[in-house]
């Protein structure tokens, strides 16, 4: 007989790996053991961390601190590592004042908006080189709201957009930004090639409210040969950027003239196009990478307005059968040292990582640059799994994203449907956000981040009680779920069109007296529901989806008296009950719920398949 929670003793008796991480629930509801992730360790390499696969490269012993700026001078006295102010320079970045000690104002934001995180520990990560508060100084005097990216605390999405010389402008990429961030942008890029490049950033950026990235070689290059790229044209850029506000930059300084030659077997080459565009400079000069000749130059212009690296992976895989290859993993070698170096002079970084990865090397890619670059934070794109499903490839991201944020990335570069065909459009960037939110949620549940599974388990209680408002209330897209339950049956009741009455095991495990499903107060209902009139959102949902005629969607669009009362009428016993039925808002008895199911539903009668009788006392 199997034993209940309560009486399993420790040496779990069916060998379940619980390590020590946190519950991610934080009132441990329900009956999961929790999270089988590394025992929670907010301080170490191994934070929020999975348990390593066998072979996998074993986490950096070393953190930011052990690249310092030359001079610098630990304080002897604190139990803790701290620069002697003396030794260090006036404080800029993020990474400059943690490392003197200080804790500030972005730090407290962050321990807000991340609740299981102290100002001190927060301090104490971007101190280790281990999370970045991308938070230009420029940008903060606008409309920044200041966010972390780090292991330490939940997983971050990006959402690129940008105008192209074929579609989109200003107007339109402004309204982008504020889609992303409706469906759970944390970030956004601006890799606009086309139009006016520097209007559309400054509008951006003195519009966001969250961090905004670029890629500065793409503006270099505009009206001018890439042949004609000079230090002078790269170093311009990038403090015109700087100055401008700009949170992130994505230099691809690690694509090394010695690299290129293990390029040349790929089946599809460099796709990246800064790496792409540096292969063809250096080719054409026989000389090194520029961007990496210059890291120093590049450096200094950073710190000065606390511009944050992101480190660009210009070789990144641009299919399957070029993933994990000798490219690009002496690319994020070289990515390491730059990392050192930029810590060294108190810039914050964070690395890119890879597009298309099978599946089974995702946790290997995550773990090498997690030893490599010391656990700055990764920040990948995907990785996709499969190449052969374009127009869906958010969702064959979107399944390598879950598993590289599980195994150590820190934030997700979403991919939308138009991938590798065109340039997003609206809804494009809605699916792209939704689809990363799911893996970067899902991912935070697995790794223990404490209270991550409360919002969750709040929308199972819902569920459970059959409380259909407060299930769609709970849910991230409201408008959606509502719209695709009305589409069948616009009646919240004890059942949904997918099971019918009798089939739906949800109301039979609420009735059943000893189970606590369905029981929670907070989401007791008592009477059936005629839903309210669809949105305007809702209506375009079903629209686009094209089961339902124009006239069945205008029907639930526009409910009014005469449609409801002759929906429920027949059910009033008297003339107060028929107006108060015939308000789409309003109440409709539970066998008038039964009736229009069973005019819109097959009915089948299941007491026999569930074997238990009509007035089971039970029930």
């Amino acid at each position: 007989m199997i034993q209940s929670k309560d009486t399993q003793p420790n040496n779990d008796r069916f060998g379940r790996p619980l390590l020590g991480a946190d519950n991610p629930s934080s009132t441990a509801q329900g009956t999961t053991p929790g999270s089988f992730a590394n025992p929670t360790a907010i301080g170490g390499p191994l934070t929020f961390s999975s348990p390593d696969t066998p072979g996998m490269p074993e986490a950096s012993s070393r953190t930011a601190w052990d690249f310092l700026p030359s001079g610098a001078k630990l304080d002897p006295s604190s139990s803790m590592p701290r620069c002697l102010d003396a030794s260090m320079p006036s404080p800029i970045t993020q990474l400059e004042h943690a490392r003197l000690g200080i804790i500030t104002d972005q730090m407290n934001r962050v321990a807000e908006r991340e609740t299981h995180l102290t100002p001190q520990q927060v301090r104490d990560e971007v101190a280790a080189g281990r999370m970045i508060i991308p938070a230009n100084t420029v940008h903060l005097s606008y409309k920044l709201d200041p966010m972390c990216i780090g292991r330490a605390s939940r997983t971050k999405i990006n959402a690129n957009m940008g105008a192209s010389p074929v579609s989109s402008g200003t107007d339109e990429e402004l309204e982008k930004l504020e889609w992303a961030v409706r469906w759970g942008a944390s970030t956004a890029m601006d890799l606009s090639t086309g139009g006016d490049l520097d209007a559309c950033r400054e509008a951006i950026i003195q519009n966001a409210t969250v961090p905004i990235g670029t890629v500065p070689i793409y503006s270099m290059i505009i009206g001018r040969k890439l042949e004609d790229l000079n230090a002078q044209i790269i170093l311009a850029e990038i403090e015109h950027q700087a100055k401008q506000g700009v949170d992130y930059m994505t230099v691809h300084a690690g694509v090394l003239r010695e690299h290129l030659p293990l390029v040349k077997n790929r089946l599809i080459g460099i796709v990246s196009r800064g790496g792409a565009l540096l292969a063809k400079w250096m080719l054409h000069h026989n000389k090194q990478n520029p961007m990496y000749e210059l890291w120093d130059d590049i450096c200094a212009i950073m710190r000065q307005y606390d511009v944050s690296f992101s480190i660009g992976d210009g070789l990144r895989p641009g299919g399957l059968a070029d993933a994990t290859d000798d490219a690009q993993l002496a690319e994020l070698e070289t990515i390491g040292e730059l990392t050192e170096r930029a810590w060294a002079h108190g810039v914050q970084v964070m690395v890119e990582g890879p597009g298309h990865v099978p599946f089974d090397q995702i946790e290997y890619n995550m773990k090498l640059e997690r030893r490599l670059c010391h656990g700055a934070p990764f920040y990948v794109l995907g990785p996709l799994v499969t190449d052969v499903f374009p127009g869906y490839d958010h969702i064959t991201s979107c399944i390598g994203a879950t598993a590289a944020a599980y195994h150590g990335a820190s934030m997700l570069c979403y991919v939308t449907p138009k991938e590798h065909l065109g340039l997003p459009k609206k809804d494009d960037v809605k699916q792209g956000c939704i689809a990363y939110k799911i893996a970067a949620h899902a991912a935070d549940v697995a790794l223990g981040i404490p209270a991550s599974r409360d919002w969750d388990d709040e929308l199972t209680k819902a569920r459970a009680a059959l409380n259909w408002q407060q299930h769609f209330d709970l849910s991230f897209d409201p408008d959606t779920a509502r719209a695709l339950h009305d589409e069948d049956l616009d009646v919240d009741t004890e059942f949904c069109a997918m099971c019918g009455h009798d089939w739906c095991s949800v109301r039979i495990s609420k009735e059943i007296q000893e189970f606590v499903s369905g029981k929670d107060e907070q989401y007791a209902w008592e009477n059936a529901k005629v839903s309210a009139a669809l949105t305007i959102e809702q209506k375009e949902i079903l629209q686009n989806r094209g089961v339902l005629s124009p006239g069945q969607i205008h029907a639930l669009a526009t409910k009014t008296n005469r449609t409801m009362t002759g929906a429920a009428a027949s059910a009033a016993s008297d003339a107060s009950s028929a107006a108060k039925l015939s308000c789409h808002s309003d109440y409709v008895d539970p066998e008038t719920a039964k009736k229009l199911q069973q005019d819109e539903l097959v009915q089948l009668n299941t007491a026999e398949a569930h074997n238990i009788p009509k007035h089971d006392s039970v029930i």
